[in-house]
């Protein structure tokens, strides 16, 4: 059973809609169709949805993976845990009007570690399982 997986995709996709939401109400405000119309408010709401489409689905196969695999539960949780939060930060973050960059950065910083964490532990505990 995927616990930390559901949980954390759930999340996840709560926070998408609420970002792809964004989106809408500001291209209705700005009555803009297609692209960012010149708005700077519009464009960092795309691009924060679009961020969010970049990273969320390899973090989540990933962790489903790590799940998949029978590591342990204290483990996926923590790095579900913090692949929210660096989601959550980044879009904060990126929806500031610049040059405040701060919670972006922090955002990023928790996003890819945790991918790079996700990678590691996936192939950690597949050597592990192949050697047991």
């Amino acid at each position: 059973m995927l616990i930390v997986t559901t949980l954390t995709a759930c999340i996840m996709t709560a926070l998408f809609i609420h970002l792809s939401f964004a989106v809408i109400r500001l291209r209705r405000h700005h009555r803009v169709g297609l692209g960012s119309g010149g708005v700077d408010e519009l464009e960092r709401a795309i691009r924060a949805q679009g961020n969010f489409v970049e990273y969320v689905p390899i973090a989540l196969i990933l962790l489903a993976c790590l799940e998949l695999n029978g590591a342990p539960l204290w483990v996926t949780a923590i790095l579900g845990i913090a692949l929210v939060t660096g989601r959550v930060i980044h879009a904060k973050g990126i929806n500031q009007p610049p040059p405040h960059f701060t919670n972006r950065i922090i955002g990023m910083r928790f996003t890819i570690t945790t991918l790079i964490m996700l990678v590691v532990f996936n192939l950690v505990w597949l050597l592990l399982q192949l050697w047991s």
